[in-house]
């Protein structure tokens, strides 16, 4: 039963299992970002809090697609779990801190889902994840300028309240060609 099942679809196993990784690594972002949200607006940052509640829903949509994705092509999408989300940190920086590894883990999942689709020959699935790789340029870009903010606004004074203004401004002006 297990072969018909299969035949079903054009996903392999393996992809199908690193997509459904994939989908909890974005639902595990969307609640990451949401807890940054509440981080941010309980301690005063309200620019920031909207940034990140915006980063939130963009990052359950790329779960979503995913989701669709997999299900179209005659796979097995699991809704993932998401437990242990971080709600406390230290600083406002912190916050920051942790956007940018997330989006260089996250560029790094993608990495290795394109290699595994090139490796066992799925085109149809590396085709897919083109989006997300170009998307995760404009993710890390944005996560890396607004911690720049904290080196060259600073911290002191009014320093935070200025890079709370800032963050929600930032923006990448795709410079590739489609």
């Amino acid at each position: 039963m297990k072969d018909l099942l299969r035949l079903r679809t054009s996903l392999t196993e393996e992809i199908e299992k690193v997509l459904n990784d994939q989908i909890k690594m974005e639902a595990e972002a969307s609640a990451m970002y949401l807890a940054m949200s509440a981080w941010c607006d309980r301690n005063g940052f309200d620019f920031s809090a909207g940034y990140f509640k915006k980063q939130s829903d963009e990052e359950r949509e790329h779960m979503l697609r995913l989701f669709k994705y997999v299900s179209d092509m005659g796979g097995r999408a699991i809704s993932p779990a998401i437990t242990n989300t971080q709600i406390e940190y230290d600083t406002f920086k912190g916050v920051f801190e942790q956007a940018l590894q997330q989006e260089i883990a996250v560029t790094q999942s993608f990495n290795r889902i394109a290699d595994r689709c090139q490796k066992s020959k799925d085109y149809v699935t590396f085709s897919f994840i083109q989006w997300f790789l170009k998307e995760q340029i404009e993710e890390e870009y944005v996560a890396r300028r607004a911690l720049e903010l904290f080196d060259v606004i600073g911290e002191e004074g009014t320093g935070l309240y200025e890079i709370d203004k800032r963050v929600p401004k930032i923006t990448y002006e795709d410079t590739y060609e489609d």
